[in-house]
């Protein structure tokens, strides 16, 4: 008898087994198909782990993918009308969604590829008040698209330098500081994620500004979805995009978190003068930020700053503003600083310089633009 218990005992074990295993081979062939799902069709509300990125775990659901009709039906059929700009990912269309967003789509040519997809996952997620979100991409017809959020006023360069610049009560001396705050922000928050993404083509053009003129960084990481673009090396004619590049980046291509802040050193030129920094310095025949780098004497920086910012600031503002652009466009990166303390000088010069000059045109300047603005230094 005790042998007969053994035995059904022992059945009944290996019953219990064989069912374990049956459920455990379901769960395996369960989670197999929900991780597919996270493919370039699917929606599943599993997280992944994506590609490069590998170890920062991200859920599909973060960016969403659109449908190439329904791109279609935004830009009225991709509309000459609709055409907006063209940038280094292809044509940009202003677009309106069936919920009745604006979104901007960049369109180009491009085959299917599980890395286009990848790397939208992983920019998308990054959002922050400076910064232009992606919103989503589409893949169809050897068509590949990203659909960003529209910023209304267009970028910081047209209104400085552009074709019909209308908005000069804009461009005073406290508005660019905080354009250039705002600007700040949105990079250093590219630098603090893990890994650091570093934006690689921050130019003035690249830099937005909403109906409020609050600054947004554009085009973060799109460098990522070209591979690689050759970089110009150094020579006596740079374009308006080389001006942006620092010294490593044309001679080695070496991108980092320091060329990003000699690009941006070059955008708080732009700001300071009103004009492209491949304009010629006065009587010189050096790029302005050639002549940056080897000026001096303070006294001189009154000849390039716009007159549109009028006289409504203070001479230790601008000589404040000045040290750090000239601190961010030094040729060796180990000089330059980090777009955090960045963000905390330009901080400072601003709160300081709303205290100390007018507000909305009240009073009187404190300071005017002339050769007596910056004291000269050695």
């Amino acid at each position: 008898m005790s042998r007969t218990l053994a035995a059904i005992l022992g059945g009944a074990a290996g019953v219990m087994a064989l069912a374990g295993a049956v459920v455990f081979f379901l769960w395996c062939l369960y989670h197999k198909k929900t991780v597919s799902r996270t493919s370039e069709t699917g929606s599943s509300e599993t997280s992944v782990q994506v590609g490069r990125h590998a170890g920062i775990e991200l859920s599909s659901q973060e960016a969403r993918r659109f449908e190439m009709e329904e791109l279609g039906l935004a830009t009225k059929g991709f509309s000459e009308k609709n055409l907006i700009g063209l940038g280094k990912f292809g044509e940009v269309y202003k677009g309106l969604l069936n919920n009745g967003m604006i979104v901007a789509i960049k369109k180009r040519p491009g085959a299917p590829s599980p890395e286009f997809v990848d790397e939208v996952r992983y920019l998308s997620p990054i959002q922050h008040r400076n910064l232009v979100t992606l919103l989503g991409y589409c893949q169809e017809n050897n068509m590949q698209f990203l659909v960003y959020e529209y910023i209304s006023s267009g970028s910081v360069s047209n209104h400085l330098y552009g074709v019909g610049q209308t908005l000069d009560g804009k461009l005073e001396f406290k508005h660019r500081l905080s354009i250039a705050l705002g600007a700040a922000k949105g990079l250093a928050h590219l630098h603090s994620q893990t890994p650091r993404l570093v934006h690689k083509n921050f130019k003035t053009a690249n830099v937005l500004v909403d109906e409020n003129f609050i600054a947004k960084v554009a085009d973060a990481g799109l460098r990522n979805f070209l591979g690689r673009v050759d970089v110009a090396g150094p020579s006596t004619q740079v374009t308006a995009d080389e001006i942006f590049l620092a010294p490593e980046v044309r001679e080695f291509r070496q991108f980092s978190e320091k060329s990003d802040v000699f690009s941006f050193g070059v955008f708080l030129l732009e700001l300071l003068s009103g004009k492209e920094a491949t304009e010629p310095s006065p009587e010189t025949s050096q790029n302005l930020v050639e002549w940056v780098q080897k000026t001096q004497d303070y006294t001189n920086f009154s000849t390039i700053v716009d007159h549109r910012m009028g006289s409504s600031f203070t001479a230790e503002g601008m000589e404040e503003f000045i040290q750090l652009m000239l601190q961010c466009v030094e040729p060796s990166s180990d000089r330059r600083p980090i777009m955090s303390y960045v963000v905390m000088e330009l901080d400072r010069i601003l709160e300081k310089e709303r205290n100390l000059t007018t507000v909305m045109g009240e009073g009187t300047p404190t300071v005017t633009l002339g050769s007596q603005l910056f004291r000269a230094t050695k």
